[in-house]
């Protein structure tokens, strides 16, 4: 008798909340997206885009699945605030994003940089990163092993039981961090920065539970680099940097984000994942 063909494999986050940062728009916005279609509750930060925010929740199942919150993110206190608001709403949380972030378009060199520009930089892309760790962890080394996900869910990766997770925290850093960026020194630190608070918080979370990655994107066209590829003679010299040839589209980066809060990502903890169509290997 004919085999029957196998089942497409689902990447399901049906029973878990996550709170994803920088929500409303690029990268945050289409993480939001596929959050809810794997079944995700999900909280969503933003500054200003309240317009944008309200559309993105509406067009995700409305306030009571896709939550948008507006939140500065400057100080730790902001980052544990926004956590709590999302434990208020939810009652629950398994999954933090930390995706905000701020890049300077104009490059300045550090003999030209302001001290005030270094500072707002690594308060927005560490110190609130740090209080939303510091929250999510307290919460999450709360929560029971079996807490979050239907049992088909934690059981999904084939024929292997799985361990259920307490909860999953994925920080997003950026090529930059890994090989720095000239003409931004303070946005090149603080991702490097969180690259070194994943593996900190890897190493002191992994064995109660808790996993801690890092995706660092490498060029992606998104609002905030708009400056860059909206325009043909910059992207015309971008664009040839990248050893694929273009930048990535925000799903390439909501993917691995994604797949990284899945059963099948449960031997995964402290890793840096570099999705930058292969331009740290070129240097």
């Amino acid at each position: 008798m004919p085999t029957e063909p196998a089942p497409g494999v689902i990447l399901s986050l049906a029973g878990h909340t996550a709170l994803v940062t920088g929500g409303s728009r690029g990268i945050g916005a289409a993480t939001v997206r596929l959050f809810r279609q794997a079944g995700a509750r999900v909280a969503f930060s933003y500054r200003e885009e309240g317009g944008q925010a309200e559309m993105l929740s509406a067009l995700c199942g409305g306030h009571d699945v896709c939550l948008p919150l507006r939140q500065e993110l400057l100080t730790p206190e902001d980052g544990e605030s926004l956590v709590a608001r999302t434990l208020a709403a939810f009652g629950d949380l398994d999954i933090l994003i930390a995706n905000h972030g701020i890049w300077p378009p104009a490059p300045i060199p550090v003999a030209k940089m302001t001290s005030a520009q270094w500072r707002r930089t690594v308060a927005t892309n560490v110190d609130s990163v740090f209080g939303l760790c510091h929250a999510a962890a307290a919460h999450m080394l709360t929560r029971p092993r079996s807490a979050g996900g239907s049992k088909e869910n934690q059981l999904s990766a084939g024929n292997v039981a799985l361990q259920p997770a307490r909860g999953h925290i994925v920080l997003i850093a950026s090529a930059a961090g890994q090989r720095g960026e000239a003409g931004h020194a303070d946005y090149a630190t603080s991702k490097g920065a969180i690259i070194a608070l994943t593996k900190s918080l890897s190493s002191e979370l992994a064995s109660h539970g808790i996993y801690a990655n890092c995706v660092a994107p490498g060029w992606t066209h998104t609002e905030m680099t708009g400056s860059v590829f909206d325009r043909p003679e910059d992207s015309a010299r971008t664009n040839p940097t990248i050893p694929v040839g273009r930048p990535a589209h925000v799903s390439e980066i909501a993917g691995p984000i994604l797949f990284l809060c899945t059963p099948f990502a449960g031997f995964i903890s402290g890793e840096i994942l570099n999705v930058n169509g292969g331009a740290v290997l070129a240097g």
